[in-house]
């Protein structure tokens, strides 16, 4: 749930089946699947905590009216064939507990960022660990990415254990990177190459 940039995206390369049905994917205890209206209600649980959204580019939901029109975004996007954001639910169930999608676009050098949210209830257990990781390998199997980076508020070192976990290196602190809820914050860049992996097919 971030600002979507997508420079020089080509919506006729073979990517564009991928984002306009974009897979189901699953982990041990998750399901990555894509969000529908119906989802309002369980997004909006969490998304309108402001201890969620304190470190990330959106403000935390006021109304579902919010959350129902962040909902119709993500489709229209699903609809033209562009990046955008899973629904991460437990495994057996359709309560959508955070979202991880693509926040940044670069098919020319075969490169693109990620970003999640997770609600509170569900931190500090290693899901969104699972989803990132999940994420990064249909990246690269799928899509064939050859850099794939995320990066986070420097305050939020949790997420960097996250992004660590997944296998992503540090590469550095951008400095007032970027201007959030009214003040410029330094970000720490993470990022993992396709060599990075030596099982992918």
């Amino acid at each position: 749930m971030s600002k979507l940039l997508f420079p020089g995206l080509n919506l006729h390369s073979p990517a564009e089946a991928y984002f306009r049905h974009p897979p189901t994917l699953e982990t041990e205890r998750l399901t990555l699947r894509p969000m529908r209206m119906g989802d309002a209600r369980s997004v909006y649980a969490w998304s309108r905590d402001p201890e969620v959204a304190r470190y990330v580019l959106w403000d935390a939901h006021t109304s579902i009216l919010d959350t129902r029109e962040y909902l119709s975004y993500v489709r229209r996007l699903y609809r033209r064939g562009l990046p955008s954001s899973w629904g991460i639910c437990p495994r057996g169930g359709d309560q959508v507990i955070g979202t991880i999608g693509i926040m940044g676009w670069s098919p020319e050098n075969q490169s693109c960022e990620i970003g999640y949210s997770l609600g509170k209830a569900w931190w500090g257990q290693g899901y969104m660990t699972e989803a990132a990781g999940r994420l990064i390998l249909s990246l690269f199997r799928d899509l064939d990415m050859n850099r794939i980076e995320a990066q986070h508020d420097i305050r939020n070192p949790a997420s960097g254990r996250v992004l660590e976990k997944c296998g992503m290196q540090r590469e550095g602190v951008l400095r007032s990177r970027v201007r959030n809820k009214g003040e410029y914050v330094d970000v720490v860049m993470w990022a993992v190459i396709r060599s990075d992996f030596h099982d992918l097919p």
